[in-house]
């Protein structure tokens, strides 16, 4: 099941952050660090109403966030679509447990269901320019790379911005 999260998941929330984060980094992709994502920023997700957890077993072992709202360092990118009729997509995690499973799958569908469903024109995400298998699963979804912005907090690396228009 995919739901709103709750403020009192916060602490599950931020343990499954920590594990995907390790796991990044032992894979060598330094994208999520102390620095991102904070409590502060998934508790703004839940208090915004945009923040999403997968519950499978009684377990929250997802997360996505579904968002109107357009962060400063995507105003330079030239989307497909102009602005203010688009989703952004941040924080999709999934537990390493059960990854490879779909459920990354299954949350990117509610996502872009949810935002055909309220009329958006696109969906639009970044992800880590050295997180290859991240890109390609958005490439194979049918998500467009336009260009890249970059997060200096976590990476001197650029991150690749896409779009899918609906």
């Amino acid at each position: 099941m995919i739901r709103h999260a709750k403020i009192s998941e916060i602490k599950d929330i931020l343990n499954l952050a920590k594990v995907c984060a390790e796991k990044m980094i032992a894979n060598g992709i330094y994208q999520w660090n102390e620095h991102y994502p904070t409590k502060s920023i998934f508790l703004n997700d839940i208090e915004r109403n945009e923040l999403y957890v997968k519950e499978y077993d009684k377990r929250i072992i997802g997360t996505i966030v579904v968002s109107t709202y357009m962060d400063k360092e995507y105003v330079p990118v030239q989307w497909l679509t102009p602005n203010g009729k688009s989703t952004y997509i941040h924080r999709l995690s999934v537990h390493p447990s059960f990854q490879g499973q779909g459920f990354a799958q299954e949350m990117m569908s509610f996502a872009e269901e949810y935002s055909n469903r309220k009329n958006f024109k696109s969906v639009r995400l970044d992800t880590f320019s050295q997180n290859k298998r991240n890109q390609q699963f958005y490439e194979k979804r049918g998500y467009v790379r336009l260009g890249d912005i970059f997060f200096p907090k976590q990476s001197t690396h650029p991150f690749h911005c896409y779009e899918l228009v609906l």
